[in-house]
């Protein structure tokens, strides 16, 4: 168009073999000899999930050893134009940009294509796609490996296929294919969660019909003749224990002994599934040529903004070469700085979650009073509680507010990083990664922890009801427990978080593209060249892979430390990663520009965070068991204050509800109109208090106090047990397979020897 204009780098082979040497990059030496692990029986089995050979494996499997530009015999260079693999090119060109002076300021060198790209010279700067993602290229010489990842990995068709990650770490880079790696795995593994998850369902859903405290509370006998205390202050009536018939059934379907079993088999699988995961990192280590890579990461990676920021230099102990460093007070300034802000945004969240609770109080009464003076609710009016009303609108103005603070986060966190200087691209990514999760977790979880653990447990009883701000009452548990509401919460924030993230991916790409090729789409093929369609694409940027695993911890956390409040939790994970799979890779192959290669041989900090969520998982877990289900107050009425031998857990709601002498109301708690001259009422949340005609009066009685010393000694023995469980089986499986100890040592050998040999051939010619 006359405006925009291309420059095309091409590195020759002096070039890559020369950066190759300063990269260390590993090259083949020889052809693996070690035979192959014995054949899976199951192959013929999962035979129709197996993608072509030539798709799974694209090269043979090599011993390598570090490229040395004098030794270039050593290697199996059989053609310099493909020796180097694509990813490997474009990583060494990015290398040799963001490094390249360009010109000096005021006695200060500049360099590096970013800053170039900050300051407008460039708009862009990314490697080429091979070919069209839809059609293969006309170049006979051209491997295709766009059009191959779309055809048999990025269409949502093929989402019972494995992934061909040999072919996504040759195109993309090692980063880019051990999270795909990762994702897969933790899907995989989802579906053994899920299937138990959805078998505790159905056990739930199966014994409905037979749950005693629903019953009791439907039976017009036992439920219809307990008078209830008002919900409200005032305005609201009092009203009969049976119309929250329906509530109490459903919540059984959650609330249940298989409640218990789930808690449990969640805290094992989370080991498993880390423990497994190393051993699979460890063996994709060895094939991607990552075994020695921790040293040279940190070698090799130091920022181009840190070189670029810090005048100051200082000689490395270990290197003996000076190099740029930031002072002590500097840095000691800017991590107070970021540390106050981290400290701000988390106190905003906190604000936000206790004015999402004030929304909470204020609206509960209002619709208290609503639904009980009311006849236009009839329909619905006995699944519709007043506690599931408030939950429900609550949760989604939560889920609102969560979206609004991220948006805004996002930008804080990414600023106040770049202000610390972080001097490696680990350190970068890792200072990120701990601030952003940190704010997530806050963020995402605080409304879950509130229900779970708060809500309806200091809430006084009639007369000296307990209020926030000296103003709002606080909220009351549903007569069947809180736990409904916990599930009710996960479900929305879980749900809708999902549904929201795969809109934002694959959406909103695709309009962008959609609108940024409307004028290109009328010209012929040969004037819209690969450069020019490749321009117009997204760009990924280099935290596009941040924000994937933020969103997959995420996830994780609502699986596993909420996960005894709603079992089907993994299954909506499960099938939520499915599409996500398959979403990711569409984005990547089809709406994005190719991201600079880059090494990675591990998922880094993320691998610390799920240690420690599935540590913190046991306990929530256990907690949520003890303090918001109800199975505690049952086992405990079920063996020490049963009333008939023949049922045990009959009179449990009569039990568990304590009485109220409606004459002791004071005025600001009475409500307005008696119509019936009830004398007493029952308080609405589980409570164990002494009746009025009792010398303690009101004071929490005695089956209290056993139950309470009941949840911590269950919170006590769940947790040591499930903790000496993960710690056995993660004492049981090693990190690193013994197949790929082997074949470690065997590379390491042979690589010595040939260089050996070498050495001695060398020295014989010079003799």
């Amino acid at each position: 168009d006359g405006k925009i204009y291309f420059v095309k780098i091409h590195a020759p082979w002096e070039v890559l073999i020369t950066y190759a040497e300063v990269l260390n990059i590993k090259v083949p030496i020889k052809e693996n000899d070690i035979p192959s692990t014995v054949e899976n029986p199951l192959d013929c089995m999962l035979a129709p999930l197996r993608l072509p050979e030539k798709v799974m494996h694209p090269e043979p499997d090599y011993f390598t050893a570090p490229f040395s530009k004098d030794k270039q015999e050593l290697y199996l260079i059989n053609d310099e134009n493909t020796f180097f693999s694509p990813s490997m090119r474009n990583r060494i060109v990015n290398y040799i940009l963001t490094r390249c002076p360009y010109g000096t300021e005021e006695g200060k060198k500049k360099f590096g294509i970013k800053r170039l790209l900050n300051n407008g010279t460039y708009t862009a700067a990314y490697p080429l796609h091979d070919c069209q993602y839809w059609k293969k290229a006309n170049d006979p010489h051209c491997d295709n490996e766009r059009y191959t990842l779309y055809m048999e990995w990025a269409r949502f068709l093929r989402f019972y296929k494995e992934q061909p990650l040999d072919l996504i770490r040759k195109y993309y880079g090692e980063k880019i294919g051990i999270y795909f790696a990762w994702l897969g795995f933790y899907t995989e593994m989802l579906f053994l969660a899920a299937v138990v998850g959805l078998m505790c369902f159905l056990y739930g859903l199966f014994t409905m019909d037979e749950n005693m405290s629903s019953k009791e509370i439907c039976d017009s006998a036992i439920g219809g003749e307990i008078i209830m205390c008002p919900l409200c202050d005032r305005e609201c009536d009092y009203w009969r224990l049976n119309t929250t018939c329906e509530s109490s059934q459903y919540s059984h379907l959650f609330d249940n002994v298989a409640t218990l079993f789930f808690a449990i088999f969640m805290g094992i699988w989370v080991t498993l599934f880390l423990e497994f995961w190393k051993r699979r990192q460890a063996r994709l280590k060895y094939e991607w040529d990552l075994v020695d890579f921790e040293e040279e990461q940190q070698q090799l990676q130091l920022r181009p903004e840190y070189e670029a920021k810090c005048t100051q230099k200082k000689k490395n102990p270990v290197t003996q070469e000076m190099e740029p460093y930031l002072p002590i007070t500097s840095q000691a300034v800017r991590f107070c700085v970021s540390g106050t802000t981290v400290l701000f945004w988390v106190s905003l969240i906190i604000a936000s979650m206790i004015a999402v609770i004030v929304y909470r109080l204020a609206v509960y009464a209002a619709f208290a009073s609503l639904m009980e003076n009311t006849q236009t609710l009839q329909p619905i009016r006995g699944l519709l509680t007043p506690q599931l009303a408030t939950s429900v609108t609550a949760s989604c103005l939560n889920f609102v507010i969560i979206m609004i603070l991220n948006f805004l986060y996002e930008r804080i966190a990414i600023w106040i990083t770049d202000m610390e200087i972080p001097r490696t691209h680990m350190e970068y990514e890792n200072r990120l990664t701990m601030k952003m999760f940190l704010f997530q977790f806050v963020n995402y979880y605080s409304s879950c922890f509130y229900v779970a653990f708060f809500k309806g447990k200091f809430v006084g009883y009639p007369g000296a009801y307990t209020y926030m701000f000296n103003r709002w009452r606080n909220e009351e548990c549903d007569p069947a427990g809180c736990l409904i509401e916990l599930t009710t919460q996960l479900t929305i924030v879980m749900a809708g978080k999902q549904i929201w993230g795969n809109i934002q991916e694959a959406i909103v790409p695709w309009i962008c593209n959609w609108w940024g090729r409307r004028k290109a789409r009328n010209n012929p093929e040969n004037l819209y060249s690969r450069w020019e369609q490749d321009h117009d694409l997204q760009t990924f940027g280099a935290l596009g892979l941040f924000y994937e695993y933020l969103e997959m911890v995420i996830q994780f956390g609502f699986i596993t430390l909420f996960v005894a409040s709603f079992p089907l939790a993994p299954l909506l994970a499960l099938m939520n990663n499915i599409l996500e799979i398959r979403v990711d890779s569409w984005k990547l192959t089809t709406q994005y520009r190719r991201p600079v290669a880059a090494k990675a041989h591990s998922i880094g900090v993320w691998q610390e965070i799920l240690n420690g969520m599935a540590i913190l998982s046991v306990v929530t877990n256990a907690f949520i068991v003890a303090f918001t289900s109800d199975m505690i107050p049952r086992l405990v009425y079920y063996y020490a204050y049963y009333e008939n031998e023949d049922s045990p857990m009959s009179g449990y709601i009569n039990n568990s509800l304590s009485v109220f002498q409606i004459s002791d109301f004071p005025d600001r708690n009475k409500p307005k109109l008696n119509p019936e001259n009830l004398v007493i009422c029952r308080l609405v949340y589980r409570d164990y208090r002494y009746p009025p005609d009792h010398e303690r009066r009101y004071l929490h009685s005695m089956q209290f106090w056993h139950i309470l010393a009941a949840k911590l000694a269950f919170i006590i023995i769940m947790e040591h047990v499930v903790f000496i469980i993960k710690f056995f089986v993660a004492w049981m499986i090693p990190d690193v397979p013994a197949d790929v100890k082997a074949k470690i040592k065997r590379e390491k050998y042979l690589t010595q020897k040939i260089l050996h040999e070498y050495e001695l051939e060398k020295l014989k010619e010079r003799l």
